[in-house]
């Protein structure tokens, strides 16, 4: 997949997120599914410090010199609800209530850290020729890294959406 459509797919999906929790109340976005799952605030909370720390990631990954040659994982997976996958310990929320607008300003702030260095890439080929070490996928391209971002914010909209099943039928 090419870095164009996977941008476009990140942006859809984006905008796909912030439709849901566009003027959520502070009730809406504390809710839960159960005790033992995140709020939505918490799953904003998550993609945010994923988002970011795949900026690290992709980062560290372009300064290699070596070329790898490592195939494409199989990301779909990660929109089966049913595979549960624990975050690390890094990209876990934190029980602080963050208010709706200070959520949105997040989400956008990363996506833009996010694409200033996809933008600085002047060899877009270079995402499918590094790696870098993804504590789910082991070692992993930083295309795929990108890709998989989209497809893990996807997840969570899908944890959203049940929250919000569960709000409306209460």
């Amino acid at each position: 997949m090419e870095l164009q459509e996977i941008k476009l797919k990140l942006k859809e999906t984006r905008d796909e997120l912030l439709g849901i929790v566009n003027g959520l109340s502070e009730e809406q976005l504390s809710a839960r599914k159960d005790t033992n799952s995140w709020s939505i605030n918490q799953i904003c909370q998550h993609l945010i410090k994923t988002e970011e720390l795949y900026g690290v990631a992709i980062k560290r990954g372009l300064k290699s010199d070596e070329d790898s040659f490592i195939g494409n994982k199989p990301l779909e997976f990660l929109l089966d609800r049913n595979n549960k996958i624990e975050a690390p310990d890094i990209a876990k929320p934190t029980d602080e209530i963050i208010g709706y607008q200070e959520i949105i300003n997040r989400l956008n702030q990363s996506r833009e850290k996010l694409y200033e260095i996809l933008n600085t890439v002047e060899d877009p080929t270079l995402l499918s020729r590094r790696h870098f070490i993804h504590p789910v996928f082991k070692e992993m391209a930083l295309i795929e890294w990108v890709r998989s971002l989209y497809i893990h914010e996807q997840r969570h909209i899908k944890q959203i959406n049940e929250i919000m099943e569960g709000l409306s039928e209460a």
